[in-house]
């Protein structure tokens, strides 16, 4: 089992770390939107908030576009086998999910009546969770494989069956979740071995 280059995953680990942390400043710059059900209320907020909202929404486009990029660098930071291939394969799901968000989040700022009706199409949504969600499964795999992470690896397994349990029952899920699941993946990846003496240098097997 190969160890960790504590080294070489620092920068792109902490570019995952930061790309959650923009996603996360970005989708939600209108308090309560989310959570207001009458139609009529979530568009008179939009309006009010209407410059904070468009802003927000590019910030989050650029945590959405972050994140996979940032993980296939991890990729590449990890030992060449399983591993690696595991984190490729979380990093080529990320991008292909991305591109589906990235346009609702342009829909969300140009038609504020459309986004307040919930009148948008609900297939790119489903087709950019669904891919996180397997996104996450990829990297529990990551995890499992390298020493000491047995347990993050069993918890992003949880994060990833929950997730889809709830998105098949109904159809909707809050997107941050699969971020704060991939920042706590990316984190992980910064620990130091616990029995084994993982070095700042990272020595592999």
């Amino acid at each position: 089992m190969s160890q960790v280059d504590l080294e070489r995953v620092r920068r792109p680990a902490g570019v995952a770390l930061a790309a959650g942390a923009v996603w996360l400043a970005g989708i939600s710059p209108v308090p309560g939107v989310y959570l207001e059900p009458d139609a009529a209320r979530r568009l008179d907020m939009l309006r009010k908030g209407h410059r904070w909202w468009v802003a927000g929404q590019h910030v989050a486009a650029a945590g959405t576009a972050a994140m996979p990029a940032a993980f296939a660098r991890l990729a590449l930071a990890l030992p060449p086998g399983r591993s690696r291939a595991l984190a490729g394969t979380a990093a080529v799901t990320l991008a292909a999910g991305a591109p589906f968000f990235v346009s609702e989040l342009a829909m969300r700022a140009s038609d504020l009546e459309r986004f307040a009706a919930r009148r948008f199409p609900a297939w790119p949504f489903y087709a950019y969770a669904w891919l996180h969600v397997l996104a996450l499964g990829s990297l529990s795999g990551t995890l499992a494989t390298l020493p000491h992470r047995k347990k993050e690896a069993a918890a992003l397994a949880l994060a990833s069956a929950g997730c889809g349990v709830v998105l098949a029952k109904t159809g909707d899920i809050p997107p941050f979740v699969f971020y704060v699941a991939e920042q706590f993946a990316a984190g992980s990846l910064l620990r130091r071995g616990s029995r084994s003496g993982e070095s700042p240098a990272g020595a592999r097997e």
